[in-house]
């Protein structure tokens, strides 16, 4: 085979490496794909207890606001912030947290940072005044910062901790939502926003015997201080005679290992899928450098981190990091883009051999770092560059250096085989173990309303899952015909990247300015027609990315549905920058518009 650009000659069999990417994939293959987890609900439920904050018990809430925000991570949080800027005063945030921070809440684990820069993850940061204390921030400080763009933006004003919405129904006299919790209240709203179902749902390996262990368990979103002692620095001292059993080697689990290697007299990683492992090189901020920023330098980094992650033409790169190093792997299956000045064969090809490249430089990492040969080969990832969410990391591979870690590889046995009253089996061989933590995610973009929690009923009594029976219909992903002033974030049917506080942003600035206008209009109902609403899906179904044949031969992970997943995303294909031009100009054009329709016919078209 030619080596493309950049190669004089190829440094690897391209065919070994399918070969082995694909037998590697076929060890993890299980038939039973996603529905090998367990929702933390029913028996498991405690999994999902709030380990933080006491529950307080109050009476049921009668009353009406103008805008109830479901979900109080970053994206409520800067769509309240962006709505009280534009001049609503009534609004409530409702979260089944115990406060604001959505993810950033519920994962307080030793080690927690986030893998996005800080400059451009953490939203609002010149609104604020506030510069993260290092490129990638730990999870005490982004939550605090959550804490701090509720407090000036005063969205505490009137919240709804510890409380989740179980049904929703609209009363066309009134031209509000009725909203039920599971706190016996029946809110009224003229606007409903809903921002959850991202990264905050433990989800658990459906482990046999799992319900038998008489151990101590816990997922790392509840983590347990009180049985381990020390915070999300470290100091786990009360591990120091356990022998742990950790379960999951993702994004989690690079940053919590080195922890619990450090400070457990035994410590056991249960891995079934490696993740590959590049370099973090974290550091403080320079405090000449934050000096120096000028105004609006928060909005133009995060433009130059998206536009080249999504092929944009840049003249620097400011964040010169992991992820942007790496862009031309990840186009596409983030952004959709392409390079569209090359054959689609010659393209792939030459996509391909880039990703063999890095991939052999990440396994070239394990061997330099970890000493032990046959550990070493158990950590090399051989699957695609985005077949998983690449992971950072300066101290993981280390980790398997220490004499009280073994990494115990599952991959033939589909994960962990069983779970006794005092062990972890794999296989035949049984790991006695005091503790198990569950490493093992979340539910991905679940919102209630999406997996039927949550219902919702629109106008005369349809519900969205009925009018959804043949996929999500929305404009823009917003918001659906027959479901008046109900408005979604998240990322169905619009636009996709690593850094999703940004989409976040996005979307909450189009959605205020829809609110903003109607309720300059004195509008009372905003709603696609049902034609711009059909439009926009067949748009959809027209650009949409099909990475389909790319999923097949991914190793299963939640990306592809555990190996399941099939045909087209449910994306704008030609990506987010793109998506956010379509949005910028339909506001310039389109707005006007609608301020006069909303006049006649209280309806957003």
């Amino acid at each position: 085979m030619t080596a493309p650009s950049g190669f004089t000659e190829l440094p690897f069999d391209p065919d070994a490496l399918r070969e082995k990417y694909r037998a590697e994939r076929d060890r993890r293959i299980r038939p039973d794909g996603s529905s090998q987890y367990l929702a933390a609900a029913g028996e498991f439920g405690y999994y999902a207890h709030d380990p933080y904050t006491p529950r307080t018990e109050r009476s049921p809430v009668a009353d009406r606001v103008e805008v109830l925000v479901i979900g109080a991570g970053f994206g409520g949080l800067v769509t309240a912030a962006r709505l009280r800027e534009a001049g609503v005063e009534s609004m409530r945030i409702m979260d089944e947290a115990g406060d604001v921070g959505g993810t950033w809440y519920w994962n307080r684990y030793p080690g927690i940072h986030c893998d996005i820069e800080s400059y451009v993850y953490m939203p609002l940061l010149e609104e604020l005044g506030t510069v993260p204390s290092k490129r990638y921030a730990p999870g005490e400080e982004i939550r605090q910062h959550a804490i701090a763009i509720a407090e000036h933006y005063d969205l505490y004003r009137d919240t709804a901790f510890h409380t989740r919405a179980t049904e929703m129904r609209w009363d066309e006299d009134a031209d509000e939502w009725i909203v039920s919790t599971d706190r016996g209240d029946s809110m009224r709203a003229r606007y409903v926003i809903v921002s959850s179902g991202t990264l905050t749902q433990p989800k658990l390996p459906g482990i046999p015997g799992i319900e038998d262990f008489g151990g101590h368990t816990f997922h790392t979103s509840r983590w347990d201080y009180g049985y381990t002692a020390g915070d999300a620095s470290g100091a786990l001292t009360g591990l120091a005679d356990k022998r742990v059993g950790v379960v999951g080697t993702g994004a989690t689990g690079l940053q919590v290992i080195p922890h619990l290697a450090r400070d457990a007299e035994q410590l056991f990683v249960f891995q079934r899928t490696p993740s590959s492992v590049d370099v973090r090189d974290n550091r403080p901020t320079d405090p000449e450098w934050a000096a120096k920023l000028r105004p609006g330098w928060q909005r133009e980094r995060m433009e130059n981190f998206l536009s080249i992650l999504s092929g944009e033409e840049v003249d620097e790169d400011l964040t010169q990091d992991g992820w942007t190093s790496t862009a031309r792997l990840q186009r596409k299956m983030i952004s959709g883009a392409v390079d569209t000045t090359l054959e689609p064969t010659e393209r792939e090809r030459r996509d391909e051999l880039a990703d063999f490249a890095k991939m052999e430089q990440i396994r070239e990492r394990v061997d330099s770092v970890v000493s032990d040969p046959a550990t070493a080969a158990a950590l090399k990832p051989w699957y695609r560059y985005m077949c998983k969410r690449p992971g950072f990391s300066d101290e993981y591979l280390q980790a398997f250096n220490r004499p009280n870690v073994t990494l115990v590889d599952t991959a033939d046995h589909g994960g962990v085989t069983r779970m006794t009253e005092n062990s972890v089996v794999v296989g035949d061989e049984e790991y006695e173990v005091d503790c198990v933590i569950f490493a093992t995610g979340f539910e991905t973009g679940v919102s209630g309303v999406i997996s039927g929690t949550l219902p919702v009923y629109g106008r005369h009594g349809v519900e969205l899952l009925d009018a959804w029976a043949q996929g999500p219909r929305t404009l823009h992903g917003f918001y659906s015909h027959g479901f008046p002033n109900l408005f979604h974030l998240g990322s169905l049917q619009n636009a996709n990247a690593v850094n999703f506080v940004h989409i976040l942003t996005e979307q909450a600035e189009h959605i205020t300015a829809v609110i903003a206008a109607a309720r300059h209009a004195g509008a009372r109902r905003v709603e696609p027609t049902a034609e711009a609403e059909q439009e926009w899906c067949e748009t959809i179904r027209e650009v949409a990315a099909d990475n389909s044949a790319f999923l097949a031969e991914c190793t299963p992970g939640y990306y592809n549905g555990e190996g399941a997943r099939t045909g087209k995303s449910n994306s704008y294909g030609p990506g987010p920058i793109a998506f956010h031009r379509l949005l910028a100009q339909w506001r310039s054009e389109r707005l006007s518009e609608v301020l006069v329709s909303c006049e006649v016919e209280s309806t957003v078209a």
